[in-house]
């Protein structure tokens, strides 16, 4: 049975971190990362289409699934920590103007390279092709597929979402095994599915707007309509909130920043001002012209000839559909499509600052496997990081 003082399960974003995080702590540790597949951290590569969205300058107070709990890693350390981690492995960044950080090559690859070169250099050792599919608890410390046995283990195998980049859920029935609860999990940043008979001519095109969910939970930015409901960065964001097998509609406001009030008195001054505009033309000063029919026919069943034609109780319509275009949600894309998993191991039975088990000391987890998430912009990169940081400086250290 192999001997190593350290085992780490998932060479992903957190398990990686943990191993470079719990080397620089105590340089002489033996530290073995398992990964299930033939290469570590696969899932970076494919993070923020491919440029790794790796963090975000607001990641402080971004309202994460089990906040009190994640702020006990960002009390620790922050967006600048991570930012100073990264430099200390050669990685450079630059932010966006919505504070995503990405580095400068603007390649996930140069972010996997950093990391996968720092534990070579550290002598980390990484077994690719070797999944963790159990754990017992010894005298010793724990037992790993009966092959490894180690003084501490961090349980970083991620979560459901994107199987084919090696999250499979597989930790979190290592952790159920050794007493740990996991919460009820679902898709998380994942499209949503509605009802597409309103929106069949809509395919393909693309609106800001800001979004509510009539269970609770909204979000803003840019919606893409596609054959099987709603894409896009705002619709991503809103799946947090989607309650599964719980009847719901998410309504559309494409105006947000006009008062249903003052909307109707500028389409009202439109139509008297040039009554024999044709009303397909009225709305495309607002929104995308497919759009705007989408939203006559959804107030009134058809599209008028001219805008004088429009009568007052008309235009209120109207300025409703543009305002609440709502659409039966039907449910969202599954893991596959997945960004994120929402829900993981209870975080009451761990602590908030180390990330070690108070039902199983010497087990630490980090990142996706633990029940904390966040929306779109590179918050749980984020959180995957650090709290792999901050979990492998903790088994690192000498009781």
């Amino acid at each position: 049975m192999k001997q190593t003082d350290i085992l780490i399960l998932g060479g992903g974003a957190s398990g990686l971190c943990a191993a470079i995080s719990a080397k620089r702590t105590n340089p002489n540790a033996s530290v073995l990362v398992l990964e299930q597949l033939p290469r570590a951290g696969k899932k970076i590569l494919a993070t923020g289409n491919g440029r790794c969205n790796l963090g975000n300058l607001n990641a402080a107070a971004h309202p994460y699934t089990n906040k009190a709990f994640a702020g006990g890693v960002f009390a620790q350390l922050g967006t600048d920590d991570l930012l100073a981690f990264f430099r200390s492995l050669g990685l450079y960044t630059r932010a966006d103007g919505e504070g995503r950080l990405y580095p400068l090559s603007n390649t996930a690859a140069s972010v996997l390279d950093a990391l996968r070169l720092e534990c070579a250099r550290l002598g980390v050792e990484t077994l690719c092709d070797t999944k963790a599919e159990s754990v017992k608890k010894t005298n010793g410390g724990f037992s790993v597929n009966d092959r490894f046995a180690a003084e501490k283990i961090i349980v970083c195998c991620g979560g459901c979402a994107a199987p084919a980049q090696g999250s499979d859920g597989s930790g979190f029935a290592l952790l159920r095994s050794l007493g740990h609860e996991i919460t009820p999990v679902k898709p998380s940043l994942v499209q949503l599915t509605t009802d597409t008979k309103p929106i069949r001519a809509l395919k393909g095109v693309r609106a800001a707007a800001k979004l509510t969910l009539s269970t609770g939970g909204e979000a803003a930015g840019e919606v893409l309509f596609t054959e099987y409901g709603l894409s896009g960065i705002a619709a991503m964001d809103l799946s947090r909130f989607v309650l599964p097998d719980k009847p719901a509609a998410v309504s559309l406001d494409f105006l947000p920043d006009f008062s249903a009030e003052e909307l109707t008195a500028i389409i009202a001054a439109l139509c008297q001002n040039n009554p024999t505009l044709p009303a397909e033309n009225l709305l495309t000063g607002f929104v995308p012209k497919a759009l705007g029919l989408a939203a006559l026919k959804a107030a009134l069943g058809a599209v008028p000839q001219a805008v004088g034609s429009l009568q007052p109780n008309e235009i209120t319509k109207i300025t409703a559909a543009l305002k609440s275009f709502t659409l039966a949600l039907t449910g969202t894309k599954g893991w596959r499509d997945a960004q994120v998993t929402s829900g993981g191991a209870n975080v009451k039975q761990f602590d908030r600052r180390t990330l070690e088990s108070r039902l199983c000391p010497r087990l630490f987890a980090c990142g996706e496997v633990l029940d904390v998430d966040g929306g779109c912009g590179g918050f749980n990169l984020e959180w995957a990081f650090l709290s792999g940081i901050i979990a492998g400086k903790n088994a690192a250290l000498n009781e």
